[in-house]
């Protein structure tokens, strides 16, 4: 299993995703507070966490990289020592990874000039989007029409 993102960690910790993000924190907050049942030494030799402490960690200063590599090291250590830990961390996380937390953010920049009409900023639009503009310098549509402004599908 790939170790779980500092970022995605760092993310949920401070409320990133809204609702699904503090689930999704939650959920993760439940298996580090699971009973230990796994070999309680790292494949190094040193002791096993479970992870708890980390989390609470992080949760105090959830901007902290270095508290959030903490607790990605401290959650792949359990995995690697336990089986069924791994199989639970395996299932939160690949729902987990949908949220977007800066890798392959879009920026949106406009700039100069003067603008008539709608400006459209953002990542992902489904569905379709429609909207109608005026020609240039009317004030109103003429008749109610007016000009057909973009369409996008």
């Amino acid at each position: 299993m790939d170790p779980v993102s500092v970022g995605l960690l760092m993310a949920l910790a401070g409320g990133a995703g809204g609702k699904a993000g503090r689930q999704a924190w939650a959920g993760l907050s439940t298996l580090a507070r699971r009973p230990f049942r796994g070999v309680k030494e790292t494949s190094e030799g040193s002791p096993a966490t479970s992870g708890e402490g980390e989390l609470s960690w992080l949760e105090e200063a959830p901007a902290d990289q270095p508290r959030a590599q903490a607790l990605s090291q401290a959650l792949a250590a359990r995995a690697a020592a336990d089986g069924d830990f791994r199989s639970d961390l395996g299932q939160w996380h690949e729902p987990a990874m949908t949220f977007r937390v800066g890798e392959g953010r879009t920026t949106n920049h406009i700039s100069g000039g003067t603008f008539h009409g709608p400006a459209v900023l953002a990542e992902n639009i489904s569905g379709g989007l429609t909207f109608t503009t005026l020609a240039s310098g009317s004030t109103s549509p003429p008749d109610g029409e007016g000009d057909r402004g973009p369409h996008f599908q």
